[in-house]
């Protein structure tokens, strides 16, 4: 069918939900606002689904996820005896009513469906696939987008992002399924009263906030450190758990955000509810200057994500991921190398555009880094080996620049629960000790070495976008920059490929992580640029990572590379 034929059968269809029903009758007379709607189906991929909440193939609403549900109905039937499966969602648009359409697919599928009676964080998902033994999860969220988008997200019974693998066969499912009658259906109430959906106890959250509190170290000193603490959870997940866990390690000088404090999907305050942007944190920076916290702490509406700022002499100013990362690493290595806790053989895991300062800090302290490609499912596949093997207690930290980390191997996906409490035992020790995050910061510089690191993203929204990120992708292959701001390069790594070629001599070697649209440029002077589509949104991303011998050097030298290669990208 073409756009018009598919529009005219939403028109005909789409009849349980009164906002598609006024949706389409106000775009009647839109041929371009048709089109946008029904071009192509949402793309279903190891990040399930996402788009924007609205009317048509193309859009997040309840026919899209029923079509993805009985897919993966059908996916997991085949794959498991007795399936079963587990389902989240945050306070964004639709989500209960996504959550729970997907809840009654299921059990109108004869399965197994746990779900939590409130809106929980993500990684709150993730460790109830494993607490409860799920054949696979359901989080029905958008992470950071604007308010505009919602999205679906699917587990593996280890907790993890559904693997390329599994995805794939789902994918074939979904598409066998029509968007009309395709998805087996019963009411919510009628899978409650059979018994085939279950509420999540509070038991399960409780032994979640268990496992969290056991990554702390020097939890003891929370309580008498006097931390101070503004907190936001920008109208999200975050609220209840994280105010929780620093409740249960004795920090009670919380101040939370109130124009931020409960679940919002519209976002009035942070139209970007990113905590790695300035934006979103202004409401909780102009509280800072009232309370005068050591810490500012912020976490994204589905509390995957946690940025900070801390007090400078100029205001309050924001860490990096790769920044708090780092600190974070340098933490738990020094602090249980000195209480003998470090178990033999460490490991840590980063992502490939995550800071290689990692590696400086690795070494000081006999830990064995281990890079993936980039998005947390491979941090956690990185767990679930060890844990093959008996020795998931050798992970002792896992973190990608996009303000993602994770301590422990209790859930399979970044953690801003066990993530603030880290952050805020971390600050507390340093101020027992005399010394701010700021201090302790300028301190790591001085041991290792000043990094800057930089991802900047490029927008390719619309009919045209998907096809544009090809389009340089493939340039970039076909026409491999010879220099970057002014500096030869020296390596070129295409991970589609898996290779690696030294441009001087021509030397090829082999990339043996999972093939990936990523490429990489090493630059004469040690420099480098790494650039991929999003799996999530549409934007293609280019991350630089320079040194110096000082900040303003290193940054100077990043905002000469970095601009070199927006001309080169065209924007």
């Amino acid at each position: 069918m073409n756009e018009m034929e598919l529009y005219s059968l939403w028109c005909e269809k789409a009849v349980d939900d009164p906002d598609l029903k006024a949706e389409l009758d106000s775009i009647k007379d839109d041929a371009d606002a048709i089109k946008d709607r029904f071009y192509r189906d949402l793309e279903f991929g190891t990040g399930g689904l996402r788009g924007v909440i609205g009317a048509g193939s193309y859009r997040m609403n309840i026919y899209t996820v029923r079509r993805a549900t009985q897919g993966l109905a059908d996916y997991v039937k085949e794959a498991f005896d007795k399936p079963s499966v587990a389902i989240a969602y945050d306070s964004r648009i639709k989500s209960d009513v996504f959550a729970k359409q997907a809840a009654s697919v299921l059990a109108a599928n004869g399965i197994k469906v746990y779900i939590y009676p409130e809106l929980m964080p993500t990684p709150m998902l993730s460790f109830a696939v494993r607490e409860l033994n799920c054949s696979a999860g359901i989080v029905i969220t958008a992470s950071h987008n604007p308010a505009k988008y919602n999205g679906y997200k699917v587990y593996g019974p280890d907790g993890c992002q559904l693997t390329l693998e599994a995805a794939e066969i789902v994918l074939g499912k979904i598409e066998s399924v029509d968007m009309f009658g395709g998805a087996k259906v019963i009411s919510f109430d009628e899978g409650l009263g059979s018994g085939m959906i279950e509420f999540i106890s509070d038991a399960v959250i409780e032994k979640y906030l268990n496992k969290v509190s056991e990554q702390g170290i020097h939890t003891d000193l929370c309580a008498s450190s006097g931390l101070k603490v503004v907190y936001t959870p920008l109208n999200g997940t975050g609220n209840k758990p994280v105010r929780a866990i620093l409740k249960k390690i004795g920090i009670n000088d919380v101040t939370v955000v109130p124009e931020q404090e409960y679940p919002n999907g519209n976002f009035t305050t942070c139209p970007f509810p990113n905590p790695e942007i300035k934006e979103a944190l202004e409401l909780g920076l102009k509280l800072c200057e009232e309370v005068k916290p050591d810490l500012l702490l912020a976490t994204d509406p589905d509390a995957d994500r946690v940025g900070i700022a801390v007090p400078s002499d100029n205001g309050y100013v924001l860490f990096t991921g790769n920044e708090v990362g780092a600190l974070l690493l340098e933490y738990i290595c020094a602090e249980r190398t000195k209480l003998g806790t470090m178990p033999a053989d460490p490991i840590a895991v980063k992502t490939i555009v995550t800071t290689d300062i990692t590696k400086a800090i690795a070494k000081e302290y006999g830990v064995k880094i281990v890079e993936v490609l980039t998005g947390f499912k491979f941090i956690g596949e990185q767990i679930g080996f060890l844990e093959a093997k008996g020795e998931e207690n050798r992970y002792i930290f896992g973190f990608e620049e996009s303000y993602g980390y994770l301590a422990g191997s209790y859930v399979r996906d970044k953690d801003a629960v066990v993530a603030s409490m880290l952050i805020c035992e971390m600050a507390a020790y340093y101020r027992t000790k005399g010394i701010s995050l700021l201090q302790a910061r300028e301190n790591m510089y001085k041991k290792y070495g000043v990094y800057t690191h930089t991802q900047k993203s490029f927008t390719c929204e619309g009919v045209t976008g998907m096809q544009r990120m090809k389009e340089l992708m493939k340039m970039l292959r076909e026409e491999t920059p010879k220099e970057i701001g002014g500096f030869k390069v020296t390596e070129f790594s295409d991970y589609i490929a898996s290779v690696t070629v030294n441009t001087a001599t021509g030397e090829k070697t082999a990339i043996t992580l999972p093939k990936s649209d990523v490429l990489g440029f090493i630059l004469e002077n040690g420099a480098t640029v790494i650039i991929r589509p999003s799996g999530t949104e549409p934007k293609i991303k280019a991350y630089y990572t320079t040194t110096g011998t000082t900040k303003a050097e290193a940054d100077a030298l990043e905002a000469k590379i970095s601009d070199s290669f927006r001309q080169i990208l065209g924007f």
